[in-house]
């Protein structure tokens, strides 16, 4: 009996930190899974590399700053992101809503070290290029953003306008 405490603190300590190792044990970057998670989300779905559509071009910069920090995509048009990280820190790319890029972000400044990856994000380190390809199926303003503490917060975010075909 004298154990029961000490072992229910320890398990559920251990077992409250599993969300977070998971998300350490999670990929940042470099090669994705040759599976592709297709989930519908407010701003659209996973796309096929071969059904692009149009290849779209973004630096990142260490400014904290996309270039460019604004486009235009027809519904149903499925893009292939081209991230091109110009700078010296580690950068990311996540699309999203506003609403689910701010609730990202201050999961990410809560755990700084939290690692992730669904097919709308792509971790870039410095000097390298990664992508996304992405089917815009609904109308809307969506975002996209650099998640990385203090990233977001410089400004480091940029505009997608889905507009009805």
């Amino acid at each position: 009996m004298m154990f029961a405490v000490p072992i229910t603190l320890a398990l559920s300590l251990t077992f409250s930190a599993l969300p977070a190792a998971a998300h350490e044990k999670a990929h940042h970057g470099g090669k994705k899974a040759a599976a592709v998670k297709k989930e519908q989300t407010e701003w659209g779905i996973a796309g096929e590399a071969k059904a692009a559509d149009r290849v779209v071009k973004i630096k990142m910069l260490d400014t904290m700053r996309f270039a460019p920090d604004s486009i235009e995509v027809k519904q149903g048009e499925t893009i292939k992101f081209v991230v091109i990280n110009s700078g010296r820190m580690l950068h990311e790319i996540v699309i999203g809503s506003h609403k689910e890029l701010n609730a990202h972000a201050a999961l990410m400044a809560k755990f700084p070290g939290m690692k992730h990856e669904e097919s709308y994000m792509a971790h870039v380190a410095s000097g390298k290029i990664g992508q996304i390809v992405w089917t815009f199926n609904r109308v809307g303003e969506f975002m996209f953003a650099c998640l990385i503490p203090g990233h977001y917060q410089a400004g480091m975010v940029g505009k997608i306008k889905v507009t009805a075909m």
